[in-house]
């Protein structure tokens, strides 16, 4: 069989599309996430070693960010759901002005812990290269999986996968 040119651009856009989500949502090297401690919106310390024993999520986002606030209310849900099973879900804002931060988590009705990275010392840590980025973190403190950006759906994708660690 020949490839015809609209076969070979279906081919085309395929590749394009794999190689995208490979970029946007990777299983990381399972290495112990680096550990930090950051003032929360509340005003307490939180230490993310203290985690150990749950399945954490740590999603970075600014408010500048679309797509971070878009995310927030569907977050939010997931830990709702999720917290009593030994799950934890840690929102690191990286904004300067922690004010507008705390402002606008209070808008979206965000219960899980606001942290505040406002000198993104956290966040380069973690070597950000898109906003917003979560990680998530199985019960010995490794990164399991890494997801970049986000489009309506994702959620779907890290429900499975707190589900599928929260077994482990």
């Amino acid at each position: 069989m020949t490839s015809t040119p609209l076969h070979f651009s279906r081919r085309l856009l395929a590749a394009a599309l794999l190689a995208t989500l490979a970029g946007v949502c990777a299983a990381a090297p399972a290495g112990s996430a680096p550990d930090f401690t950051l003032r929360t919106a509340d005003g307490n310390n939180l230490r993310l070693a203290e985690q150990r024993g749950r399945v954490v999520l740590v999603n970075f986002w600014a408010t500048w960010c679309g797509p971070c606030k878009q995310e927030m209310p569907l977050l939010n849900q997931l830990y709702q759901k999720y917290q009593g099973s030994g799950f934890t879900l840690l929102g690191i804002n990286v904004d300067a002005d922690s004010r507008n931060a705390i402002s606008v988590a209070n808008k979206l009705g965000v219960s899980f812990p606001v942290l505040l990275d406002g000198d993104k010392n956290v966040s380069k840590l973690y070597d950000l290269s898109s906003m917003p980025s979560t990680l998530l973190i199985d019960r010995d403190g490794k990164v399991r999986y890494v997801h970049r950006g986000y489009q309506a759906g994702y959620e779907a994708l890290y429900e499975k996968q707190i589900r599928e660690l929260l077994k482990e």
